[in-house]
């Protein structure tokens, strides 16, 4: 901040932004730390998206969130499309949801893995697990590569397009990882393999929530639909006895990590969590 009459400004840039809580939760966690910033919220069409990063730029944000399609339309085709630098998970995933004004320019994140991987380790010892991840979008692929980095024994990939599903198993193999990894089918039910110990969930927009075969009581369940109510899927996991975690816990970590690379402040989860259903049941 250069100068103590302006305030430092996040922004949400979304397609649509209606009805996503970032504004809110930033609210509270600004307040809460004591900060002079403020968060504002725009609607950006994917085909106007260079120009309102390059707004971001010229008016010295401290940064954006990026949801829906921008994530990818922020990568573009290239390593790192419309930015000038842009983070391992960020190229991997081909998205990014976080986008952070550095001296160089804007500096893309890819941080829904991360979170993820945060909420399921209050559940369970990621070190040698047997992870299904359901769903090879921009949020699936930056899981998965969290996942290889947290030292994972197995991946077990699937989607309702082979082809994304495929892609992403041979990208993995490419890594530098002691995991092993495997295509599951991708007929309905998904069949959970005895040998995985947890199943992540992601869906792509307006796809139908996922149905599975095989759930049962040892299983850590990750679903990341932002929903008030228990989604499909939490709810099928619920009844099968698994171990849950909601979309709103896994959202509260990845707004965490937002709010922390963003201000160098780590916020109270609790807070955000409160904050989350309040916007939520409103």
């Amino acid at each position: 901040m250069t100068s103590p009459a302006l305030q430092d400004i996040v922004a949400l840039l979304g397609c649509p932004a209606a009805g996503n809580p970032a504004q809110y939760l930033f609210a509270r966690a600004i307040s809460a730390a004591g900060l002079d910033w403020r968060f504002l919220t725009f609607d950006v069409l994917p085909e106007r998206l260079a120009q309102a990063l390059g707004g971001i730029d010229a008016m010295g944000f401290r940064g954006c969130l990026l949801s829906g399609a921008l994530q990818e339309g922020a990568m573009g085709e290239g390593q790192i499309g419309l930015l000038s630098h842009a983070s391992p998970a960020a190229r991997f995933a081909g998205a990014a949801s976080l986008v952070e004004h550095q001296a160089g320019g804007l500096f893309g994140h890819m941080t829904d893995g991360r979170g993820i991987v945060e909420a399921l380790r209050a559940h369970a010892d990621l070190a040698a697990a047997r992870v299904v991840i359901a769903g090879a979008g921009p949020t699936g692929r930056a899981t998965a590569l969290e996942l290889a980095l947290a030292g994972v024994a197995e991946i077990l990939v699937t989607d309702r397009s082979p082809e994304l599903a495929t892609t992403l198993v041979e990208r993995l193999r490419e890594l530098d990882t002691s995991a092993e990894i495997t295509l599951l089918s991708a007929e309905t039910p998904i069949e959970i393999p005895e040998r995985a110990g947890i199943v992540v969930v992601s869906r792509g927009q307006d796809e139908s929530p996922a149905i599975f075969s095989g759930l049962r009581a040892d299983l850590v369940l990750a679903d990341t639909d932002l929903v008030e109510q228990p989604s499909v899927v939490v709810a099928a996991g619920q009844k099968a006895g698994c171990c849950v975690v909601d979309g709103l816990e896994v959202h509260v970590a990845k707004i965490a990590i937002d709010f922390q690379v963003l201000t160098g402040t780590e916020p109270d989860t609790d807070m955000l969590r409160e904050a989350l259903e309040e916007f939520l049941s409103a």
